[in-house]
C-alpha cells in the first residue's frame, strides 16, 4: 500500500517556504515579458530543459489530458511545438483548438500558464524545423506510431533500423507527412511567482479586443 512508503502525514508536512522575490510589474507585451522569464530559467543551471511546457487538451471523450512537449518559437504572436499529427494530442486538438499550456520552473518558485488556441503550422515551416532536428530524432519520427499500441521495445528499434538503413546518417532526411507543427495563440498568459506565507504573486495578461491588445490584472493568489 502507498501509505506503508508515505504517511498521510509525512505527505502533509512536504512544504517548503517561499522566498520574498516579488513580482511588482511586468512590461505592459506578455511576450517580452515571457521571453525574460524563459531567458532566466535558461540562465539557472538547477532547470534541466528551460523550454519545457506541460500541455493539456480535451479529447473527444472529453478526457482532459497532459503531457510534455518542448516549446520551438515564440514568435507570430503563439507558442509554437511539434508532435505527430496522428498522435493522441493531434486528435484532440482536431476536435477542440483550446489548449493550455504551462511552464513550471519551481527551482525559482515560477511558473506561466497560458490559455490559448492550437492550429497548425505551414507546412514550410515543419520542413524548416524538421530539417534543423538531430539525424537521430528525425529517423526518430519515422519509426514511430506515436500513441498507437507497441507489442515490444524490439518492434520500435527495428522500426528504428528500418529508417537508418533507409537514411543512413549524412543524408537528408524528409519530413514524415504525419509530423509537424502547432502554434497556440493565447487568450490569456498568467506570471505566477511564490512569495511568503503562501501570499503569492499572479499577473495576468488578458486580451480586451481582436486587436490583439493586452489588459494586465493582478489577481489574488
Amino acid at each position: 500500500m502507498a501509505d506503508e512508503i508515505f504517511t498521510r502525514d509525512e505527505i502533509r508536512a512536504m512544504r517548503r517556504s517561499y522566498s520574498d522575490v516579488g513580482m511588482e510589474s511586468l512590461p505592459g507585451n506578455p511576450f517580452i515579458a515571457f521571453a525574460v522569464w524563459l531567458k532566466e530559467a535558461h540562465e539557472n543551471s538547477v532547470i534541466v530543459e528551460a523550454n519545457a511546457m506541460v500541455l493539456s487538451t480535451l479529447a473527444p471523450d472529453n478526457q482532459i489530458t497532459t503531457r510534455t512537449v518542448l516549446l520551438k518559437d515564440i514568435s507570430e504572436g503563439g507558442f509554437t511545438f511539434f508532435t505527430n499529427y496522428e498522435s493522441r494530442k493531434a486528435h484532440a486538438i482536431a476536435v477542440n483548438q483550446n489548449v493550455s499550456l504551462l511552464f513550471p520552473w519551481y527551482a525559482m518558485e515560477r511558473q506561466i500558464s497560458i490559455s490559448g488556441s492550437a492550429e497548425k503550422v505551414s507546412e514550410k515551416e515543419s520542413d524548416e524545423y524538421f530539417a534543423t532536428r538531430p539525424w537521430g530524432s528525425q529517423i526518430g519520427a519515422w519509426a514511430s506510431h506515436q500513441s498507437s499500441q507497441l507489442s515490444s521495445r524490439e518492434e520500435l528499434e527495428q522500426r528504428y533500423e528500418g529508417a537508418a538503413g533507409k537514411w543512413p546518417e549524412g543524408n537528408v532526411v524528409p519530413r514524415p507527412p504525419y509530423w509537424g507543427g502547432y502554434r497556440v495563440t493565447p487568450f490569456n498568459i498568467e506570471f505566477w511567482q511564490g512569495r511568503y506565507s503562501r501570499l503569492h504573486d499572479r499577473l495576468r495578461y488578458e486580451r480586451t479586443n481582436t486587436n490583439s491588445d493586452w489588459e494586465l490584472t493582478r489577481y489574488y493568489p
